[in-house]
């Protein structure tokens, strides 16, 4: 394989490289977010040790929620990171057809799709936390609410 050969490889291995930049991101704020519901699930857990009888049960509903969110989001990552391996191989796939002059066309369509769908699979997951969160946060501004009265 000569120079000139190699330019439009590396055009079409640019993709996937944004991809895995773009996920890597994504993956930064679900980390994030999962440190957030560990440590949010900590501190529940000592409040529920000295909790009275209404404020446990309360308690008990967000812990539920949080853990159902940690299962969630644990998901979101490992789909995200499938998605980003999906992408190395796609480029090392790339470059491999190239480099043995082989034509990988259905191998290089079925790992960009599963790339994508895995990325899919993760936002769905992603937004289903977000949606779970707003819960537990109706929960909390309820019991706060019942409080102020």
């Amino acid at each position: 394989m000569q120079f000139p050969d190699l330019i439009p490889i590396l055009q079409v291995a640019v993709g996937p490289v944004i991809l895995i930049s773009g996920v890597g991101l994504l993956l930064l704020t679900m980390t994030n977010r999962f440190g957030r519901i560990i440590d949010r699930t900590r501190q529940l857990s000592r409040e529920l040790r000295t909790a009275q009888s209404p404020e446990r049960e309360g308690a008990l509903a967000q812990l539920d929620i949080l853990l159902t969110r940690a299962r969630i989001v644990r998901a979101a990552i490992a789909a995200a990171s499938v998605s980003v391996l999906l992408a190395a191989v796609l480029i090392i796939v790339l470059f491999g057809s190239a480099l043995f002059g082989l034509s990988l066309a259905a191998t290089v369509v079925g790992l960009f799709t599963s790339c994508l769908v895995s990325l899919i699979g993760s936002l769905v997951l992603f937004i289903r936390d977000v949606n779970l969160s707003l819960r537990a946060l109706r929960l909390e501004v309820g019991a706060a609410g019942d409080t102020a009265r």
